[in-house]
Formats: C-alpha cells, structure tokens, sequence
C-alpha cells in the first residue's frame, strides 16, 4: 500500500487555525497570536468538551483523516503545539 502523501506543516497550521476560530468563534486575529505554548482545553472557556467533539469532527472533514478514539490523549488538546503536533501525526 502506497504511503499517504504527507501535508506540509505550514498547510497544517494555516488550516488548524482557521478551524480554531470557526469552532470556537474566536476571531481570526486572535488566534493567529497563537505560539506553540499557548494553552487551549482548561485555559480558553470556549474550549470546553462539546468543542472538542466539534474540533474531531473538523479535523476528520478538513483533513480526510479517520480519527479513532484510541488516537486521541488529553494532552493533544493541550496547547497549541501539542494540537498541531496531533494533527500532523494524523494528517
């Protein structure tokens, strides 16, 4: 089986973010402060559990990945960085 071609991190950021605001409703500027460090679940109150069902879904759709729920760790939704680094591990 041939192996998935891989998104380039750039792509991954560009479109992780704009994913961040649609689902949190937080404007486009906002997070594009975002650094690898900044703190998401627990720290940003619309990043609650409903939006991180959101966020799976927008994931699976945006990047044409099936997310399993052995997959998925608590800490991925910790910050930025280690949102972006799941991502990419998927993607």
């Amino acid at each position: 089986m041939a192996a998935k071609p891989q998104i380039p991190s750039a792509d991954v950021d560009t479109s992780l973010r704009q994913l961040l605001a649609d689902t949190l409703g937080l404007s486009a500027a906002r997070v594009a402060t975002f650094d690898e460090t900044t703190e998401l679940f627990g720290a940003l109150p619309e990043f609650d559990s409903m939006a991180v069902a959101n966020l799976l879904t927008g994931i699976e759709e945006r990047f044409a990945v099936l997310i399993e729920d052995s997959d998925v760790e608590a800490e991925d939704f910790a910050s930025f960085g280690s949102l972006k680094a799941f991502v990419e591990r998927l993607a």
